[in-house]
């Protein structure tokens, strides 16, 4: 009598996704919970593109890691980093093989999507104190109504001094808000388009309430705010219109879910896919070849700016480390480097959600916990400003996760005609290099509390080290 549990030979050549958890023994379910504890720090002390610059510094810092403009020369095993406008930074460890062998690169991004304060963003009306905003990168404007939000920034005063600005993260310290219309009032607006609920320039924050001077005195509501800054920063209105201000959202990072399987947080996209590589990064000695790693800018705005990755700031420092590595450097060299190099586009995909589970397409959508996330193609519909990884390179890769333990999954943003989005891995691409989209599946991505599995995040740090040691 046949066992009805015997497998049919031809069952083992069916490919199974994998659950991270199922292949981590307790040792490594531990390491992964302790390093999303680290993980967790980082994310709550770094909100903003330059407090995430800062932050990496000085884990590079304490790394071992020197300032590239502070070396001559570079040999193997050296650790060095650039920064660009306090909004990028670049690090590596150079590796045994001659530079003109060209590196091992992966590329992250440190800017979220959030709310601007205005060059001119104070004003009162009907007794209140308000800012105007603009909002950066791609939200849901009503996500950002009715949550606690945090100051955060730079004022750069009229005699060049520059004043960084938290106001809202320290126990008992007053937050800021945008008001939502009460559910009794909101007939139309509840009858309009979600995209359409929420006007750009309704998204005005509260800042005060309580007057200064007399019921004579213009604008008090208003006033008493700008009192109130310049006791606190010594600042002047003047000096908003050279501010780079953001509103974020003022909670810290959790655990998510009964066993604490999960992180929600914000900036998820794409600092988690930033700390992995760097921690990867700084626990490299001395690498086979020079090992790079770029946290670059303006990612959700099409990597424009002098702080993006369309910039020369990528292109311009590793001309600085190649001429530090190479007697008798010259243009043709460097461009041999960016070609033979290698590269992970290190975003975030989008985790299947059982809530919405008719905008993914299952067989081909990433799931929360199978391992880090390998993307062959992003861009939109008929995959538009995508750069679509070669064969060879999806077959690399695996080869190289599947040897180091590695648990991986593949992803797609969703069905083909439902959206779609970008990366920079077309930008690294056009330097000749092969790059392929890699990182960890979110659910909420984009909003205010964005969610991630810590077994797929300990895989990404995982198979971001396997790489820059290949």
């Amino acid at each position: 009598m046949t066992d009805n549990k015997e497998q049919h030979p031809a069952a083992k050549l069916a490919y199974r996704r994998q659950n991270a958890w199922d292949r981590m023994g307790g040792g490594e379910k531990n390491a992964a919970v302790a390093f999303c504890e680290e993980y967790k720090k980082f994310l709550g002390s770094a909100k903003t593109e330059r407090e995430a610059v800062a932050a990496a510094q000085a884990y590079l810092a304490g790394a071992g890691f020197r300032p590239l403009e502070e070396t001559s020369m570079l040999r193997p095993g050296d650790k060095v980093y650039t920064l660009n406008r306090r909004k990028t930074l670049i690090a590596a460890v150079i590796g045994k093989n001659p530079a003109a062998h060209g590196f091992n690169i992966i590329g992250a991004h440190l800017d979220s999507p959030r709310l601007d304060l205005k060059p001119q963003p104070l004003y009162e009306e009907d007794g209140f104190a308000l800012l105007k905003t603009h909002y950066y990168g791609g939200i849901k404007k009503y996500q950002w109504l009715s949550v606690p939000l945090a100051l955060h920034g730079v004022v750069i005063k009229g005699d060049g001094s520059a004043i960084s600005v938290v106001i809202g993260e320290k126990p008992g310290e007053p937050v800021f808000t945008v008001s939502d219309l009460l559910p009794h009032l909101a007939k139309d607006q509840m009858d309009k388009k979600m995209a359409d609920a929420v006007p750009g320039e309704s998204l005005n924050v509260l800042a005060g309430g309580i007057p200064v001077g007399t019921e004579e005195l213009k604008d008090r509501f208003k006033l008493a705010v700008l009192e109130r800054l310049n006791k606190l920063y010594g600042i002047v209105e003047e000096d908003l219109i050279s501010a780079e201000i953001e509103l974020v959202p003022a909670w810290l990072p959790n655990d998510v879910g009964l066993d604490g399987s999960f992180i929600g947080g914000y900036g998820q996209d794409d600092r988690v896919c930033a700390y992995t590589s760097l921690r990867a990064l700084a626990e490299i000695s001395v690498p086979e070849r020079t090992a790079l790693v770029v946290l670059a800018d303006k990612e959700e705005i099409g990597s424009t700016g002098n702080t993006g990755m369309e910039s020369s700031f990528f292109v311009n420092a590793t001309a600085e480390i190649v001429s530090r590595c190479v007697a008798g450097y010259n243009e043709l060299i460097l461009r041999r480097v960016l070609s033979y190099s290698r590269a992970l586009s290190a975003d975030v995909n989008s985790g299947l959600d059982p809530n919405y589970s008719d905008a993914y397409e299952k067989s081909n959508a990433a799931r929360l916990g199978g391992g880090v996330v390998l993307t062959k193609y992003t861009g939109s519909r008929g995959k538009y400003a995508t750069s679509d990884a070669h064969a060879e390179v999806m077959a690399d890769i695996r080869r190289l996760f599947n040897g180091a333990g590695v648990v991986w999954q593949t992803g797609e943003l969703g069905k083909v005609d439902q959206g779609g989005g970008g990366t920079i891995a077309h930008i690294m691409a056009a330097h000749g290099m092969d790059v392929l989209d890699c990182g960890v599946a979110l659910l909420g991505m984009h909003s205010t509390f964005e969610i991630a599995s810590k077994a797929d995040i300990y895989m990404t740090y995982k198979g971001y080290k396997a790489f820059l040691l290949s």
